[in-house]
């Protein structure tokens, strides 16, 4: 094989590229903090760190949305604290109510203060969230799921049949907004039954304007058959505030467990977070140690390669031939 000065050259040169090209890879590797910033640095790294790239990112969002359902459930289970205390102070007055030695005046004022309750209850089974959404409405969120007719005076639930779920992890979803139905219009599986064996009622406004309009009707008039007919809608009455109260409590116990779950959600998506992470960091971050000694052996290298280059720059082969 016939060796030229030119053949020399271009061997000493691609020597000096390619020591120059290694220096400047560790050099961008100390810049950036990664070992891997191209798939052709190490195709198989890469490869795996764009899965778990993308498993971090759907955890990520899992995380988003345990928030926005943890804000729903709170808030849900705050406002039903407040429908809970509204049912007993009711209870409280239907008792008194029961008390055959009542006044008229006393029984009118005992509506009075139902009437109270049953709108305060009203107001909180309306109640809407920060972006004025009801929470009571399932999906149908922009208006009021509970309607109170101007002629009859009756309320009706107008809003949606389904409660809001979320999912909140990648095998489990929770519904995080109840419907008024659910709520205010439902009762346990153990209600109280009616002394004819009859249905308990289920609607919780019925149940308190029945009260109500009973407890304004003058009894100091009526004959014994009339008061028992009074005193049976106050027992009903009574009867149906313990099994509406059941249920929302029993809404409200639901509710306190997915609280709980969605934190010991939020304590497992954070460990797997973290998991990830160090992954990822195995992949594709630098070994510092082994980066910079790299990066020392390598800038020597080159430094011997410019030299050798610079000597053989004023040489021929019949120099090399003296």
């Amino acid at each position: 094989m016939r060796i030229s000065t030119q053949m020399m050259y271009d061997q000493n040169m691609r020597g000096v590229t390619s020591a120059q090209s290694e220096w400047l890879r560790y050099g961008e590797q100390m810049s950036t903090g990664k070992r891997v910033n191209r798939p052709s640095d190490d195709p198989i790294a890469a490869s795996q760190a764009v899965v778990l790239s993308q498993a971090q990112s759907q955890n990520s969002q899992y995380a988003l949305a345990r928030t926005f359902a943890t804000q729903k459930v709170s808030l849900e289970e705050n406002v039903l604290g407040q429908v809970t205390t509204a049912i007993q102070s009711a209870q409280e007055r239907i008792v008194n109510a029961g008390n055959g030695t009542l006044s008229d005046d006393d029984r009118a004022s005992l509506a009075t203060d139902l009437e109270g309750i049953r709108n305060q209850i009203l107001n909180l089974a309306n109640s809407t969230d920060g972006n004025g959404r009801f929470i009571f409405a399932g999906y149908k969120t922009e208006s009021a799921p509970f309607v109170e007719n101007a002629t009859t005076g009756k309320v009706g639930y107008e809003g949606g049949s389904t409660g809001i779920t979320q999912t909140v992890d990648a095998a489990r979803t929770m519904t995080i907004g109840h419907t008024g139905k659910e709520v205010f219009n439902s009762v346990t599986s153990n209600a109280v039954k009616e002394p004819n064996g009859d249905a308990s009622e289920t609607n919780l406004f019925e149940m308190l304007d029945s009260a109500i309009a009973s407890l304004k009707t003058p009894v100091a008039d009526l004959d014994d058959a009339g008061k028992a007919v009074q005193a049976e809608v106050i027992d009903k009455t009574n009867r149906g505030l313990k099994n509406s109260l059941n249920n929302v409590l029993t809404v409200r116990a639901e509710l306190g467990t997915q609280l709980n779950e969605l934190d010991k959600l939020d304590s497992l998506g954070s460990d797997r977070a973290l998991g990830q992470t160090t992954q990822m960091s195995n992949l594709v971050d630098v070994d510092w140690n082994s980066t910079i000694s790299s990066y020392v052996m390598q800038q020597a290298a080159l430094q011997a390669s410019y030299k050798a280059f610079s000597d053989m720059q004023g040489m021929s082969l019949f120099q090399l031939n003296k």
